[in-house]
């Protein structure tokens, strides 16, 4: 999850102050085992479990019960939260892994996606996302009331 979505989840602004952001750290890292498609007539993605296939992502810490109650949230009954091993990347290669260093490994959870059959056959494309339609997801409170 992007920085500024996860900040409007879990703070209802993508800028917070700085005492907020000190808090998390985001580092690049990759999932192997795993996919990461397009949901079908939606923005975001859908990831699963696939052979031979690898997800870049970003580890974030420094999460409250408070934060993952939000992203629970947000994620919805579409997604199941699960405890996956993520490589932390040292140096971040081009959008198919090429040049990515790969280090330390850690624990984390990830959102999987439960339905398969609505998740298109290609890849979900970040860039594309980061420069069409991030801003539809980092306006404070739209989706997120009630949480």
């Amino acid at each position: 999850m992007a920085p500024e979505v996860f900040y409007t989840v879990c703070y209802r602004s993508e800028k917070v102050p700085k005492a907020i952001s000190d808090l998390h750290t985001f580092t690049d890292a990759v999932l192997h085992g795993y996919s990461r498609r397009r949901v079908e007539g939606q923005d975001y993605p859908g990831m699963m479990p696939e052979e031979g296939h690898s997800t870049r992502g970003i580890y974030v810490t420094g999460l409250t019960k408070a934060n993952i109650s939000k992203l629970d949230y947000f994620e919805g009954e579409e997604y199941e939260r699960r405890k996956v091993k993520v490589k932390l990347l040292l140096k971040a290669g081009n959008a198919k892994g090429e040049g990515n260093v790969e280090g330390e490994e850690k624990e984390a959870d990830t959102y999987v996606y439960l339905y398969k059959n609505q998740l298109e056959e290609r890849e979900w494309d970040f860039e594309e996302f980061y420069r069409e339609k991030m801003s539809r997801w980092t306006r404070g409170g739209h989706v997120f009331d009630g949480t």
